[in-house]
């Protein structure tokens, strides 16, 4: 049986992807994703068979939601063993309908007997990935951009995406929109 990795996700608009993308520093061991790469992951299963997948599009599906703005804000890392490994811009205090969202994505996930996160949801883009950058380096930059605000965006829609892992790194390949109603 082919099992898939897929996630759920909301992407960001190309006008905020740009302005993240031109915070790279071009620092040795940091890496910037492309800007197809950045999204707010709302869950994420590393191995699902054929047939729970189609099931989960159909619950996904059936979500019913309200647009949203949110806040692109705010930069911090996720660290391994005291070293930065994961650059990330925030979403401030996000929005209730945001975490409604993934209440919901989660419930879809468990009517399907899909395994969830179980611990604290932080919701973020990732924007760049560590490859031994120095934490001192890294503090400079955050230092440098405390007061980063890419702006607001309007939450209308949610993907479903299957990632591929290649050598060349992942590629996803949407398989379900969700538009807010």
């Amino acid at each position: 049986m082919n099992h898939q990795r897929l996630f759920i996700a909301i992407d960001l608009p190309d006008k905020i992807t740009e302005s993240l993308n031109a915070l790279d520093p071009h620092y040795r061991g940091l890496i910037f994703s492309a800007p197809s790469q950045i999204h707010l992951t709302l869950a994420f299963f590393a191995t699902v068979d054929p047939v729970t997948a189609n099931l989960l599009k159909e619950k996904l599906a059936a979500i019913s939601f309200r647009a949203f703005f949110l806040p692109v804000i705010g930069l911090g890392t996720f660290s391994r063993k005291g070293t930065p490994h994961i650059l990330w811009v925030g979403v401030g205090h996000g929005h209730p309908h945001l975490f409604q969202l993934h209440k919901r994505v989660n419930e879809a996930a468990l009517a399907c007997n899909l395994p969830i996160e179980e611990r604290a949801w932080t919701p973020h883009f990732t924007i760049a990935r560590g490859r031994g950058i120095s934490p001192a380096l890294m503090q400079s930059f955050l230092k440098k951009h405390r007061d980063y605000d890419a702006g607001m965006i309007h939450v209308e829609e949610f993907h479903l995406y299957q990632s591929t892992l290649t050598p060349a790194g992942p590629m996803h390949r949407r398989d379900l929109t969700v538009a807010a109603r």
